[in-house]
């Protein structure tokens, strides 16, 4: 672990130690190849001062100055192609890109924190066994959040990226201005919707709460708005006729994270106001006042 205990809520500032994973195992296979890289070097500098005096020097000054308790230095350049030959005929080129690919893996060992932030899930503690591949925690941002959103490819051309958008939490008690920061260039085939990203900067934000964006859309006159886990596959809605249920097909146009804006849904249309467990087409029910909706003429 690192200076600071690895648990849930932990603050970390940038380029911080978030967590040390033991490695004293990999560093002594990283050594073996280092001093393997060594032997190599010192076996061919006899062979330099007799065949190639003229880059013996810098050669030699690279043995010098090599470190097996520190990261392995780049080789001296190359210029001439004899040289070149020589060096990778003896096998030097590949035993020290081995050992840079052994330091690199090595590193990753020790993670620290790419930025300002706090760790927000911990799955792993002091004398944990880690396997390769396993998750160990999640660390987020809490300088900027981003809030996706989808909207109806009709309204495509209303996003634009820069734009300022007016956000909101869902009791309407705290207002946030956020920003347009991507746009996603694909159209969901499923719901016919693009995804945007908004990125908002507040310290009141916390991971995980819903908002809601406040676009300068268009009026769509002959549209309603209803929960949107009524909306079934294939762009349909239950409807009641003469106390039994029907699915008609509707255009969807706006959706938000709780409800959908929907158009051609004939005037008088009786659709259920909240989902039926194992409702299906020709389904007899009752209908009572107080528990359904009617679309507007």
């Amino acid at each position: 672990m690192g200076n600071t205990l690895f648990k849930t809520g932990t603050r970390y500032r940038k380029g911080e130690t978030i967590i040390r994973i033991n490695a004293s195992e990999y560093t002594a296979s990283v050594q073996s190849a280092k001093s393997n890289l060594y032997n190599e070097l010192t076996s061919i500098m006899p062979d330099l001062r007799l065949d190639y005096p003229d880059i013996y020097p810098k050669w030699q000054k690279y043995l010098s100055s090599y470190d097996l308790d520190k990261s392995t230095p780049e080789l001296p350049e190359m210029t001439d192609e004899k040289e070149k030959f020589f060096i990778s005929g003896r096998g030097i080129l590949g035993s020290y890109y081995n050992v840079k690919n052994l330091e690199q893996r090595l590193s990753k060992y020790r993670i620290s924190a790419p930025f300002d932030g706090v760790l927000t899930e911990a799955l792993v503690t002091e004398g944990t066994l880690v396997r390769s591949g396993q998750k160990l925690g999640e660390f987020i941002n809490t300088e900027v959040y981003e809030l996706e959103v989808a909207v109806s490819k009709a309204f495509s051309d209303l996003l634009k990226v820069g734009e300022k958008v007016a956000l909101s939490n869902l009791t309407k008690t705290k207002t946030y201005e956020g920003t347009v920061a991507r746009i996603n260039g694909r159209v969901d085939q499923a719901s016919q919707t693009i995804k945007a990203f908004i990125e908002v900067n507040d310290n009141t934000l916390r991971e995980g709460m819903y908002l809601e964006a406040n676009l300068d859309a268009r009026e769509e006159p002959d549209a309603i708005e209803i929960d949107r886990n009524l909306l079934q596959e294939n762009n349909q809605i239950f409807v009641v006729r003469d106390s039994i249920l029907d699915l008609i097909d509707v255009k969807p146009v706006y959706f938000s994270d709780k409800r959908v804006v929907l158009k051609e849904v004939p005037d008088g249309t009786v659709i259920m106001a909240k989902p039926l467990l194992g409702a299906y087409t020709g389904m007899a029910v009752k209908i009572f006042e107080d528990t359904t909706t009617k679309t507007e003429g």
